[in-house]
Formats: structure tokens, sequence, C-alpha cells
């Protein structure tokens, strides 16, 4: 009788400061990047981040629990496809990635409504804690750094043209 194969299957809740440290580790480590979620649950964002091993098949989650004016930094310096999760959860559910290349503005789907997975209530609570923060000063830094990635994407759309 051959033995029962069982890949390992975790989740780690990590804080928004280690995300990058971690993200490192399991590129060290050769994870792959299998996927990348947002979703709202009482009142702040749980962002899923899911790599798996291809040898052993074991599969791990870190877990980013954060506020709605919370900035999250991309980790498409280690994983390109990233892009493409960090785009989807900004555009449906407004989480603040900070400088995803590429960054496709919102236009990633074909969609009217902003943020449409996000409730009303929790959009109206975002904008609550963005003017909070703005007030502080706290992010000037990444509000300088978007800028800067946003003009210099629009000045190569002008040099196309």
């Amino acid at each position: 009788m051959s033995a029962k194969f069982t890949p390992k299957e975790t989740i780690r809740v990590i804080e928004k400061d280690g995300l990058l440290r971690e993200v490192m580790a399991m590129k060290s480590r050769g994870m792959r990047l299998s996927q990348a979620c947002a979703s709202y649950k009482d009142g702040k964002y749980e962002l899923s981040y899911s790599f798996s091993d291809d040898e052993t098949l074991d599969y791990e989650t870190l877990r980013v629990v954060c506020d709605l004016a919370d900035r999250i930094p991309s980790i498409h310096d280690f994983y390109s496809c990233a892009s493409f999760y960090e785009n989807e959860m900004r555009e449906l559910f407004g989480v603040k990635i900070e400088l995803i290349e590429p960054d496709y503005h919102n236009k990633l789907y074909r969609i009217k409504a902003e943020t449409p997975f996000l409730p009303e209530d929790a959009k109206a609570e975002q904008k609550k804690q963005e003017q909070e923060i703005s007030l502080s000063g706290a992010d000037s830094d990444l509000d300088l750094a978007q800028a800067a990635a946003d003009e210099k994407l629009a000045s190569g759309k002008k040099e196309e043209k």
C-alpha cells in the first residue's frame, strides 16, 4: 500500500511592513506566485499572496490585514506577473498599491463602476482615512514617488503619439 501524499497548506498573517521581506524570502526559496487577491472583511482589507512549490506541491499564503487607506508596496520587482493581480486589487477593491509596473490606471477591466467590490460605506470610510493621513503628511514620500511614476508614464505616451 502506498503512502498518502499530502502537501502542506499554510496561511501566515504578516504585517504590511514585512510584505516585501517575506516575498523576497519566497522568491529565494524558489516558490512560484500562484495568485494574489483582495477581499473586504470587517472594515479592513485582507490581501492574500499565495505561493507554491512545484516540487513538493506545498502551498503557502501570506496574508496582510490592513486599513482601507493603507499603502501597500507592489511586489512586481520580485514577481513581474504580480502587476496584473495588483492592478485588479486596486481597480476592483480600491487597495492602495504603490508603484505597480505596469500601472493600468483602473483600465484593466472595462467597467464603469469605481471599485465595484468595495461597499459604499467602506468607500466613505476609506476617504475619511485618506483625509486623516493627508492631514498628517505621513505618506508624502510615497505621494511624490507615485506622482513621478505617473509623470514618467504620461511622458512616454506623449512620445508615442
